[in-house]
């Protein structure tokens, strides 16, 4: 692309575009946007030719790589024979009742029936809808609250964003709406210091029982948490923080929905994390990889436990979206899980990537400025810190994160902060070679970081 196309561009999209999550006043100080044209396999192209590694897979989401030509041809068909239909009005097609069928059977055990989203931001939004109902139902209406955790992300509208737990986002628009409360993160590295994970794991899944304590058992519906966070910074919980949640939750009859809209296809080296920490979520929100992001859909998987509810005691259940299961959308996602499981991806992840993966992402925890390196399947994370014993950053919190993400891009690699925690969520496609590609890649950064701040 020429110089003076990428300049019109980027004029025409600091004049007409509002992008999310954007300070737009500081984008345009820094010269307007970056132009993504193209895309193959793991790597982008922006307008001026520059290639860069996406190890963010987009945003957590296309999972079989980019370029998949099966994926267009598939939307083109569907497009030509049934291009919309609503699922309101006693009304379906062959594309959402074959997706529904697919995924009851790739799901873990009890999770039989899908009520169809566009994201999984709708997918909590339904959540939270869906929990009071099943509840109001069983003839116990008080039962509305949702615990959730600090630092959780479920989406950006009202409902999705209330359940998440990030202050930056409750600060805007007088969130969380009542009937949703928080408890602290299993962020070992940043808040358990020198204690045994082990014990921080028990002792972060016991505020779960002391919140339910504390604000009455008819009073507590649901928990809800995903099995990694990804966008609080890929926060793997210690080993014993979830069989203690689930006996919490088994123990007093609460609700457990299992956010999987990151971890969900593959993304942990299981189809489900559900599956990695043999969780039996009630309720388990998906998207992002579902179509491994080529359209958008989204969706929460129902319990029989739930569903049998919801469908035996009768009356219409107010909630739904003009494009939920829209048929194009299905019919590209169940071609996306064909692929996956015709080119084994998830036992390619499980078996040779992600044990490579972790093997080779753990040698840059030897770095001056890396204070720790952590893996589960296709997630890795890195901990920036000037002082790797007393695990202290580098000034204002957040700065140093986005000096190596700026510094990421100029060397060809997407990698996202999260304040001063580095992210990757590379595409499950991504062959052991590549990784070494992308590893070397996160040194070179890491060392410019470090001359960047005069070490």
């Amino acid at each position: 692309m020429s110089e003076n196309q990428t300049r019109q561009w980027k004029d025409a999209d600091a004049r007409h575009h509002l992008h999310p999550f954007t300070d737009h006043k500081a984008l345009q100080e820094e010269g307007g946007s970056r132009i993504i044209t193209r895309a193959e396999g793991i790597y982008l192209w922006d307008s001026d030719g520059n290639r860069l590694l996406d190890g963010m897979a987009g945003l957590w989401c296309v999972n079989v790589g980019y370029g998949r030509e099966e994926l267009a041809r598939v939307a083109h068909d569907q497009m030509c024979e049934l291009p919309f239909y609503n699922n309101f009005f006693k009304s379906t097609h062959p594309p959402a009742v074959a997706l529904s069928e697919k995924l009851a059977a790739i799901t873990p055990a009890g999770l039989n029936r899908v009520f169809f989203t566009n994201s999984g931001s709708e997918a909590n939004d339904t959540v939270l809808r869906m929990v009071r109902r099943y509840w109001a139902l069983q003839g116990q209406p008080d039962k509305q609250v949702v615990i959730s955790r600090k630092n959780a992300y479920h989406g950006s509208t009202v409902a999705s964003a209330s359940l998440g737990g990030m202050k930056p986002i409750h600060e805007q628009g007088g969130l969380p709406i009542p009937g949703i409360v928080h408890i602290d993160q299993p962020y070992w590295y940043g808040e358990g210091g020198d204690s045994d994970p082990a014990d921080f794991g028990r002792q972060r899944a016991a505020l779960l029982e002391e919140k339910i304590l504390e604000l009455g058992v008819d009073k507590v519906a649901a928990f809800i948490a995903e099995p990694v966070q990804g966008a609080g910074g890929v926060i793997i919980p210690p080993d014993s923080y979830w069989p203690a949640v689930k006996a919490i939750c088994e123990k007093y009859g609460i609700l457990l929905v299992v956010d999987e809209v990151i971890c969900g296809f593959g993304r942990t080296g299981e189809w489900f994390g559900s599956q990695y920490y043999d969780l039996k979520p009630d309720l388990m929100p998906i998207a992002k990889g579902l179509s491994s992001g080529y359209l958008p859909i989204g969706g929460v998987m129902v319990s029989d436990k739930v569903a049998d509810v919801l469908v035996a005691k009768g009356g219409e259940f107010y909630h739904g979206f003009t494009y939920s299961g829209h048929p194009v959308a299905a019919a590209v996602a169940l071609a996306n899980i064909a692929i996956m499981e015709r080119e084994n991806i998830v036992a390619q992840v499980r078996d040779t990537t992600a044990p490579y993966l972790a093997e080779q992402w753990a040698t840059l925890a030897a770095h001056p400025i890396v204070g720790e390196a952590r893996t589960l399947g296709m997630l890795g994370a890195l901990e920036i810190v000037s002082d790797k014993t007393r695990r202290t950053r580098f000034g204002e919190a957040g700065d140093t994160g986005t000096l190596c993400r700026d510094i990421c891009f100029k060397n060809g690699l997407v990698m996202r902060a999260v304040g001063d925690t580095m992210i990757i969520s590379p595409p499950l496609v991504i062959s052991c070679e590549q990784i070494d590609e992308l590893v070397g890649l996160a040194r070179t950064c890491l060392d410019q970081t470090a001359q960047a701040l005069g070490l």
